[in-house]
């Protein structure tokens, strides 16, 4: 699955970039995100253990992220249900308080089994990341100087088909190394009640 997307929005890069950067606080805006844990972190590189908890689907994953604040990071996959998955955050400074979000992502589960449970979900995580960013820098700005977001101008997916086919709404999951976290590729999805 590819997802593109580029929106203009009212906050700064370094907004931006504070709200991407900050894995740890997933949780509180990600309603996909169960668990995130900073494996590391030092001004050129961030990693990450995720965990993706929503409509029954469960499964750890971590990044490992090279960034250069505030305009770039760029994301790995170090271990996870995923054959492939590499994106890249580019954050274009536009004024003060205004810049151009440019997000792309691509991945691929590596099993048949992962991606009949688990990619209608992680489908519709992929296509609404950049407006859960977005939302929460509204909501830290809300608490100080307020400034809205502009316009969202959307690329469409590469492959039409598999962006059409993404899941209904999520309700909690990835973003978070969980202590007993599912973390490698070997580790078989856990399907759960969706209650």
């Amino acid at each position: 699955m590819d997802v593109r997307k580029t929106v203009l929005v009212g906050h700064s890069a370094e907004r931006m970039f504070d709200v991407i950067e900050a894995a740890e606080h997933y949780p509180d805006f990600l309603p996909w995100c169960a668990r995130a844990v900073i494996v590391a972190r030092d001004p050129a590189e961030v990693v990450a253990d995720l965990s993706v908890d929503y409509h029954g689907i469960r499964f750890g994953f971590r990044t490992r992220n090279p960034k250069r604040r505030p305009t770039w990071m760029a994301i790995h996959l170090e271990r996870g249900p995923f054959r492939r998955f590499d994106g890249v955050w580019e954050l274009v400074p536009l004024s003060a308080d205004g810049c151009r979000v440019d997000f792309a992502l691509r991945y691929d589960f590596d099993s048949t089994a992962m991606a009949t449970l688990a990619r209608p979900v992680f489908d519709r995580i992929a296509s609404t990341l950049v407006d859960r960013f977005v939302a929460r820098a509204d909501a830290i700005d809300a608490r100080g100087a307020p400034t809205a977001s502009a316009a969202a101008i959307a690329r469409p997916a590469a492959n039409e088909a598999d962006a059409a086919s993404a899941a209904p709404p999520m309700a909690s999951a990835p973003a978070g190394p969980d202590a007993g976290l599912p973390g490698n590729s070997n580790d078989p999805v856990t399907r759960s009640d969706p209650s």
